[in-house]
């Protein structure tokens, strides 16, 4: 009990002093820096979220659950291919531009050279491998009405990849407040497009399929306008630092060095994102799409509020990466207290408001959701924690830690939900959700356990 009390009047004292900061608008020091980062992160989150809760409601609102789950199903399926084109370049590019623009003599222009090409690359091959494998998974695999949707992905595959190397890029350079200003504009762009394409569609009695490509469409519409202002910034900030900068090439070590951790990198973001939309796969494959609309909808709600709590992961990735030894450990601990704390508070709120919130945002016609979002409610502990054990091992250059129980957990992810589902099927599509529901949890547990046990291990080392 002291113990406990010890440790909540720390964390008073820790955020009185952040306060202070913020007041006084001192962000001097690495701890200045991190406070000032951490505004504008959590800002852009804010942005994102209340963004994309408004985005979510008006689209389950006006699709209504089965047409909400045909949507749901190609955004996850586009976001496995999208996955392809990047393939850990995102990460490895803050990783090492981050340690590059500090040194006098830096090689800049090299390196977003070497990882500009890749990208270009691995985006055409995927937007290849969509185009041929689109009307197989359409009519045989999910045997639903979403060709044209899919066909329509690859243009959102192109800019949200697109937009994701641009705001690597100045997150690098620790300008954050660019890509929160950009964030409002897709924000808003998609806000007001997406819902026009449903109204027309509407309007005009087009096909449930013609429908969602107009929405996938339009989605990627709003990313292009925002990749575009994204760009200017980047030229802007970018052309001050490698203007009298000479072109060279990367030598053999550092293309080795880089490839590495790339390499490590690129099974973690792949095995990410299939952890993360291999459920809504599955489920596409095995039950109607209204009910992978009442996992989806409590899915979003359980996405909304982990980035949240978990902000403070993304914004120590380029701090943790200068940090040494006893100052790296007390930084990653107040990061785990500070997330746990709020993480709590989410889980309690969550597993009492569920049935009330569903009504809230999504409407009657969601209400089987309500036992879905309680069981994901779990994730908001697991999640966010997890985030910053991988920018712990990351910005320690070990990337290939995370990657090896990452790619252990999800093939466990597909088995789990594979079993689960096929085992409750028999009682009905809405028991196979809350298999796939509880396979995601045991899996996402497996993983942390994993990360916290071998960073014991090299504590132990140490």
């Amino acid at each position: 009990m002291n113990f406990l009390k010890k440790n909540i009047k720390k964390e008073e004292n820790e955020i009185k002093d952040i306060l202070k900061r913020i007041l006084k608008k001192d962000f001097s020091g690495t701890i200045g820096l991190a406070i000032k980062n951490g505004l504008y992160q959590f800002s852009r989150d804010l942005v994102s979220k209340v963004g994309s809760f408004i985005f979510t409601i008006i689209l389950a609102r006006l699709l209504l659950p089965d047409m909400f789950g045909l949507y749901s199903l190609v955004l996850s399926t586009i976001i496995i291919f999208a996955a392809f084109s990047g393939l850990g370049i995102n990460t490895t590019l803050v990783r090492f531009i981050s340690k590059e623009h500090t040194k006098k003599r830096r090689k800049l222009k090299a390196y977003l050279l070497y990882f500009g090409k890749i990208k270009a690359i691995l985006i055409f091959f995927s937007a290849i491998l969509l185009l041929i494998l689109a009307k197989y998974m359409a009519n045989s695999f999910y045997q639903k009405p979403i060709f044209l949707a899919l066909i329509a992905g690859i243009l959102y595959m192109v800019f949200i990849q697109l937009i994701a190397f641009l705001q690597a890029m100045l997150q690098a350079v620790n300008h954050f407040k660019s890509i929160f200003k950009r964030e409002i504009i897709l924000q808003i762009s998609r806000i007001i497009l997406v819902p026009l394409a449903i109204i027309f569609a509407i309007k005009y009695s087009l096909s449930n399929e013609i429908n969602l490509m107009l929405i996938i469409l339009f989605l990627g519409i709003s990313l292009a306008i925002t990749s575009l202002f994204l760009f200017f910034d980047v030229k802007k900030i970018y052309l001050k630092k490698i203007k009298n900068e000479k072109t060279t090439k990367l030598q053999k070590k550092e293309k080795k060095t880089t490839n590495k951790f790339l390499f490590a990198t690129a099974a973690l973001i792949l095995s990410g994102v299939f952890f993360r939309d291999i459920d809504k796969v599955m489920l596409g494959h095995f039950v109607q799409s209204e009910f992978i609309g009442y996992y989806a909808a409590a899915f979003s709600l359980i996405g909304a509020l982990t980035p949240l709590i978990g902000f403070v992961a993304i914004v120590v990735l380029p701090i943790f990466s200068r940090l040494k030894r006893k100052k790296l450990e007390q930084g990653f601990k107040k990061s785990l207290r500070i997330i746990l704390l709020f993480s709590t508070g989410a889980f309690i709120a969550t597993l009492i408001l569920s049935s009330l919130v569903i009504l809230i945002v999504y409407g009657k016609e969601y209400i089987p959701a309500t036992n879905i979002l309680r069981i994901l409610s779990i994730l908001l502990f697991i999640i966010p924690i997890v985030a910053v054990y991988q920018s712990y091992y990351i910005s320690q250059n070990k990337a290939q830690v995370i990657a090896r129980f990452l790619i252990i957990a999800t093939f466990l992810n597909i088995l789990f939900n594979y079993v689960f589902i096929v085992f409750l099927l028999p009682y009905g599509n809405l028991a196979a959700v809350y298999g796939a529901g509880i396979a995601t949890i045991i899996s996402q547990g497996f993983y942390l356990v994993g990360l916290i046990y071998y960073k014991k291990k090299m504590s132990i080392k140490k």
